[in-house]
């Protein structure tokens, strides 16, 4: 295999190794999904507006954007070890300078840095998947490590309920130090690097010939698109049952835990399921289940006190196994549109609209909120622009096969 990675014969794949990929995830998840879970305190403590809460989200996704191509770059030069190590390093400081900082400047630089160290995390898991699996279990081992994102969440939930105890701050830096040990753990993965030799590395190179894939550039622009919908559900969720449906904040951050979850059992689900019916034809499985969730995304402005509040909980369940389990898929589409070599070099491209999704999401649903006073239209908002990601997919990906 053209890969910067040892070959599977270095023991199995599924054991050690895979574990520390799901584990890179979690961590990574934990960090940002707490800001999630703990928003209504935190935005009470910083007296910040919806579209002030957003801005911390595209902050987050702001330092993904930035680095997602060059961590492409130093994942197939460097390996996925050594990345991972350097990943959880930043991100912990990013965690650590939150719990720490005394204003609002300074939290969005502590998530900036999150940002960036999580930028690092997916080009580094997902060579490691292209290198060390076959292509008929590919799907699987990509829904299987992507599992670590909502574990994450879930971990990130009981943080949710337990800022009603301890101080936010606490709980970061706590987040911090677990964050800084899985780094530690991954640098383990070093052993199955392979070194190239130095004059062979054309990272330039690797992203001319990237830009030039004209499938590449349209599925890099349906990723960030579909993303604006999983990343305003996630952002606003646990505020939106508080203000719109009177929701309790134990009860907000269980529904946070209940939608990661279903993303859960969903990603290898769907991970299974398009290794053994959508081998070929990943991108129609992926637009079967970013559809339910356009119309998943609308229902939520349904969603008020009483008896909405239990539409709510449905609702989040099924977003969590829709709008909330595709990635393991649209992985799998992004490294198979190239050759193994530029594996990372692809991802990390990939990841950048999926990051600029992120950015432009949660501040236009704030501004809507902010703008209408309610959730209603920010949340069809959402909906229509996650159609368009759809529609993108089903009209330049109806012939979709792998490399």
């Amino acid at each position: 295999m053209d890969s910067l990675e040892g070959p599977g014969e270095a023991g199995n794949p599924w054991a050690s190794r895979m574990i520390l990929l799901v584990m890179a995830h979690t961590a990574g998840t934990v960090n940002i999904v707490s800001v999630f879970a703990m928003a209504p305190v935190i935005s009470g403590d910083l007296h910040l507006s919806a579209a002030a809460f957003g801005f911390f989200v595209t902050a987050y996704y702001g330092g993904q954007a930035v680095w997602s191509i060059p961590a492409g770059m130093l994942v197939d030069r460097y390996g996925v070890g050594k990345i991972l190590g350097c990943a959880h390093a930043v991100m912990g400081a990013g965690s650590l300078l939150l719990a720490l900082a005394g204003s609002y400047a300074l939290s969005l630089v502590g998530l900036f840095l999150m940002g960036i160290g999580y930028a690092m995390t997916n080009p580094a898991t997902s060579a490691g998947v292209m290198a060390w699996f076959p292509p008929e279990r590919r799907g699987t081992a990509m829904g299987i490590k992507q599992v670590g994102v909502p574990l994450g969440g879930i971990i990130a939930a009981g943080n949710g309920a337990l800022v009603t105890l301890v101080a936010w701050q606490s709980i970061m830096m706590a987040t911090s130090c677990a964050v800084f040990l899985t780094g530690v753990l991954c640098l383990y993965l070093n052993r199955f690097h392979r070194p190239i030799n130095k004059r062979d590395i054309k990272p330039l190179n690797n992203l001319r010939v990237i830009f030039r894939r004209p499938r590449v550039q349209m599925f890099t622009l349906v990723c960030g698109m579909t993303n604006v919908g999983q990343t305003n559900f996630f952002a606003f969720l646990t505020l939106f049952l508080r203000e719109a449906a009177n929701a309790s904040q134990p009860l907000a951050a269980f529904a946070l835990g209940l939608a990661q979850a279903s993303s859960a059992i969903a990603r290898i689900g769907w991970g299974v399921v398009c290794d053994k019916w959508y081998l070929r034809r990943r991108g129609q499985l992926m637009a079967l289940i970013c559809a339910a969730a356009v119309i998943l995304l609308g229902t939520m402005t349904f969603v008020q006190p009483g008896w909405g509040l239990w539409l709510g909980l449905a609702l989040t369940f099924f977003l969590g196994i829709t709008i909330a389990s595709f990635a393991p898929i649209s992985q799998a589409i992004s490294v198979e549109l190239v050759e193994p070599r530029l594996a990372g070099s692809a991802m990390g491209y990939n990841m950048t609209g999926v990051y600029i999704g992120g950015m432009a999401g949660p501040p236009l649903f704030g501004a809507v909120i902010d703008v209408t006073g309610t959730y209603g239209a920010a949340w069809l908002v959402t909906s229509v622009l996650t159609a368009f990601g759809v529609m993108i997919l089903v009209i330049w990906f109806r012939k979709e096969t792998p490399n």
